[in-house]
Formats: C-alpha cells, sequence, structure tokens
C-alpha cells in the first residue's frame, strides 16, 4: 500500500481519539458514569449441604460442616448461637469462604436430641443479611424428639409484653440450681414476647426466666430482671402454654457521699443553684411548689423565706414546707386560688448548701396559679373491676406513670384533672401499700404484684366534662397493632411534677 493510501485510512482514526479528549475535557461537557449495577441483594444465604446431614439419626460426630451457596461470616456466634441440651462447653465455630465448622467440644448423651440454633450470627460476606434462627438438628439415638412448649413473658410492673429475656427450662426446683447450674434447655423471646422450645423429650421440667448476663443463664441479681413459674411443666402432647411474669427487685439506694459532689470553684458559680417546678411560670393547682437545688443543702431557714399575695405583699399564714430526706428539694404546700399572683421573697442566706453557697443577693419569685378552665372535669365507670384486688388506677403518659388513685368504687371522678393524653393500668395492690411490690424467689417463691394494661386510651380535655365507660376486660388491639416496648423503661415511678425550669439567682 502506497504512503497516501495509507495517511488516508490512519488520519481518521487520529481525528477520532482527538475529539474524544476534547470532550472529556470540556467543562459543561457530558460526564462519563459507570455503568450501575443491579438491585441490592437482600437475601440470606442458602444452605446447599450439610455434613452429617440435618436431622440425622444415631449420630456419633464430633463436627458439623456447612456448606453456603455464597461467601459467609458467623459473627458474634457466642453471644447468638444456642444448643440445647445446654452442653458443659460451648462449641467452637470457624468458617473458610461459604463453609462453616462446628468444632463439639462435649461428650454427647445418649439417645438425645439437640439443637444448634444459630441466631442471627450466620451472614453473607457482602451485604449482611443474615439467616434468621437457622437451626441444625440431629439426635445420637434413633429418634428426633418433637414435642414442644409454648407461652409468652410480660413485665409484672407494667403488664407490657418483653422482647429481651432468656426462658430457662431446669430439670430440678431447687432454690441453688438458679446460681451454681446451667438449665436443660434454653430459648429466647421473640419480637412480640413469644417463645417456644421445639423437639423437647417429654418429663417434667421447672420454667424460669431472666435478663441473661453474658450467657450465664444464671440468677445471680435481685436487681436482675426474672421471673419463675409456680408449678412444674410436665412436657407432653398437650402441654398449655404459660405466661411468665418478670420482675426485678429494687436497688438498695445509699445516701451519696459529701466527698463525691464536684462543683465548679469560678467565682461566677460561686451562687446557690436551684430550679423550680413552675411551667411557664404558672402554679399548678393540684400540685406543690417545689425548689430542687444543685447540691444538698447545709442550711434551709424558712423563716427567711416570705411568701405573700397580690401586689401588696400581704403576708399568708396557712402554708408548710417539707425539705425531702437528702435535703435537695424543697416542697411549699398551700391551697392554691386560682389565677392568683403570688410571692415569694428569699432572703440572702435562706439556705445554704454543702459548699457554703447561698444567694449572692435578696430575690423575689412572682407567680400565677393556673385558672380552673385550663383542667378538665374527669369521670370514669369502670365495668367488671373486681374491687376485692384492691386495684390501684394508674394514669401512664409516655410509659411513665403521672397519678395514682386507690380505687374503692367502680366509679372515679376529679374535679380538675391535667388535660392530655393517657392511658390506663390497674394494680392489683395485694398488701394494700399503695404500690406496686416486686417477687421474692429464695426462700418465698412469690410472685409479684400484677399491673395490668387497660385497654382504653383517654384523651382528657381543658375547659370540658370528660367521661367515659371502661370495661377492664376489654381486649388488646389486634396483634399486628402491639408494638414492643422497650424494658429500660420498667423502673417507671409516680411524678407529678411538671418539667423543672432551671434557674440561677445573682
Amino acid at each position: 500500500m502506497n504512503k497516501p493510501a495509507l495517511i488516508k485510512i490512519i488520519f481518521p482514526f487520529f481525528l477520532l481519539i482527538i475529539l474524544i479528549q476534547q470532550i472529556t475535557v470540556l467543562p459543561g461537557c457530558a460526564n462519563i458514569i459507570p455503568p450501575e449495577g443491579g438491585p441490592r441483594d437482600s437475601l440470606p444465604p442458602v444452605l446447599r449441604r450439610s455434613t452429617p446431614a440435618d436431622s440425622s439419626r444415631n449420630f456419633g460426630d464430633n463436627k458439623i460442616t456447612l456448606t453456603f451457596d455464597e461467601y459467609v461470616n458467623a459473627d458474634n456466634y457466642l453471644q447468638e448461637m444456642i444448643v440445647s441440651p445446654v452442653p458443659a462447653n460451648m462449641p467452637t465455630v470457624t468458617r473458610k469462604l461459604n463453609v462453616v465448622t462446628v468444632k463439639l467440644r462435649d461428650t454427647l448423651e445418649p439417645n438425645t436430641t439437640y439443637t444448634v440454633n444459630f441466631g442471627s450470627s450466620i451472614k453473607d460476606v457482602n451485604e449482611g443479611n443474615s439467616m434468621k434462627n437457622f437451626t441444625y438438628l440431629f439426635s445420637t439415638g434413633p429418634y428426633i424428639d418433637s414435642l414442644e412448649f409454648t407461652g409468652n413473658v410480660l413485665l409484672a410492673e407494667t403488664g407490657l409484653l418483653d422482647t429481651t429475656l432468656t426462658v430457662l427450662l431446669h430439670k430440678t426446683n431447687i432454690d441453688s440450681a438458679l446460681i451454681k447450674e446451667k438449665p436443660r434447655y434454653v430459648t429466647k423471646l421473640d419480637g412480640r414476647g413469644n417463645f417456644r422450645f421445639k423437639n423437647l423429650p417429654p418429663g417434667t421440667f421447672y420454667a424460669y426466666a431472666l435478663k441473661d448476663e453474658g450467657g450465664s443463664y444464671r440468677y445471680m441479681s435481685k436487681t436482675q430482671l426474672f421471673a419463675f413459674s409456680d408449678s412444674a411443666v410436665i412436657v407432653g402432647s398437650k402441654t398449655q402454654p404459660l405466661t411468665l411474669y418478670a420482675y426485678a427487685g429494687k436497688e438498695t439506694t445509699l445516701p451519696p457521699k459529701p466527698a463525691a459532689e464536684t462543683r465548679n470553684t469560678k467565682q461566677a458559680d460561686k451562687r446557690l443553684k436551684f430550679s423550680m417546678n413552675l411551667s411557664g411560670g404558672r402554679q399548678d393547682l393540684l400540685d406543690s411548689f417545689i425548689m430542687v437545688f444543685e447540691s444538698k443543702l447545709k442550711v434551709f431557714d424558712t423563716s427567711k423565706l416570705h411568701f405573700s399575695t397580690d401586689t401588696t405583699f400581704i403576708p399568708l399564714t396557712d402554708y408548710r414546707w417539707e425539705l425531702d430526706s437528702i435535703k435537695k428539694k424543697a416542697s411549699l404546700n398551700y391551697p392554691w386560688q386560682e389565677n392568683v399572683l403570688y410571692n415569694l421573697v428569699l432572703e440572702k442566706d435562706f439556705a445554704t448548701d454543702t459548699f457554703g453557697y447561698q444567694l449572692l443577693k435578696a430575690d423575689t419569685i412572682s407567680f400565677k396559679a393556673k385558672e380552673k378552665r385550663e383542667y378538665g372535669k374527669l369521670t370514669l365507670r369502670f365495668r367488671n373491676l373486681d374491687l376485692s384486688q384492691n386495684p390501684v388506677l394508674y394514669f401512664v403518659q409516655n410509659n411513665d406513670v403521672k397519678k395514682i388513685f386507690p380505687l374503692s368504687s367502680t366509679n372515679f371522678s376529679q374535679a380538675l384533672f391535667i388535660p392530655g393524653d393517657y392511658t390506663l393500668r390497674i394494680l392489683n395492690d395485694s398488701n394494700q401499700n399503695g404500690m406496686w411490690d416486686p417477687g421474692v424467689f429464695f426462700g418465698k417463691r412469690q410472685q409479684p404484684e400484677l399491673v395490668k394494661p387497660v385497654h382504653r386510651s383517654l384523651d382528657i380535655r381543658a375547659d370540658r366534662d370528660n367521661s367515659f365507660d371502661i370495661d377492664v376486660t376489654a381486649p388488646p388491639p389486634k396483634e399486628k397493632d402491639i408494638k414492643p416496648t422497650n424494658p429500660s423503661n420498667r423502673g417507671v415511678r409516680p411524678n407529678n411534677n411538671t418539667r423543672p425550669i432551671n434557674r440561677s439567682i445573682n
């Protein structure tokens, strides 16, 4: 081929390369975008093969090999995996590419059905999709046990479901077994607070539930959430479901040590600090006026607090001050009159905290009491209320108990009630002390008092006669509408105070 002909062939290719370079560098031109992939993988791994096979009989190996359809991880298997019957030594789990190997470390019992539940520990490598409650099953005998035992757990103090506890089956009812021995069978609650034991042999068991501490399956502290059955569970072909009521004992609160208190020593902060329970500068007609001090008080001199009304500062006499046991909260009790202006004059040295701090100068706090029209009248008429159970009515907002009233009649009435949305609970107060009491297991085997939710919400409105008919035995909402509750709120206590307002007085 001659040279001119070759140039004619090559030249268009050079021109095309130059045009492509210009397109890619000129501003405002189209960007080169890499092609998008397909939809995100949302499917969990699939078991392709197990050796020995799942549901094997006459099992005699000490190793199980599981092969999946993709690369997998076995994350947190020590926290997730449950083996029943519970072994003395947990198996070890290793993985390589798409293979998970389980090494058994205990001698297996004869004629026994074993389950290895991996929880959510097996996940694919790329997207982290987990196999939920993947279970491998085998028997060392010629048959697979197939009996079941089901039930649920409720929190005794609220009547709400729990989803965090572990349910145990022991072969003995000796108290010390809860501390010294591992249970025979273990399972966890599902997202609706239910439990289900599968592949059980026939026999007599004792059921418990507890907040497991590090996989020990032991009841180690009275403040640990715990539940127990009153009687043995006979596992057979028609075992009835069981409801367990979990409770936690109350912590023993020690008084704070003065040395543990810390304080900023800047000159500007060397003043007495406290907050009040006024709401928008208004006093609740149904509550005390409350001052909460930042530090414990050494001196609280009520003769240097002057309480009066209206602009002429007319002194009042029918009031009473109370200081709580830890000397950080002072309450002024008085029969408030609606829409009246009150004045509280504080002398400079009316109070001294443990740091020696006082007010920098005298001060006056002025506030008005609320009006009655800001409250609603409330009337409740109960049906199917068992007064022999000494019922106590709880008014609840956001899982926080706001008001408590013992009931002596099927009718309840309050002339003034703080408006808002409430749910109701009823405590069966067996010892009639007006408060919920936890159970006592060791020695007494005493169940906790039960609080039951009333499946009826109240919308109490201001300046209105709010009247409701309530059937305490009405069924709960449909199961699909029930949302699990966080048990970290289990320790609710009555709180009639509005949210404090921070106040620092100069």
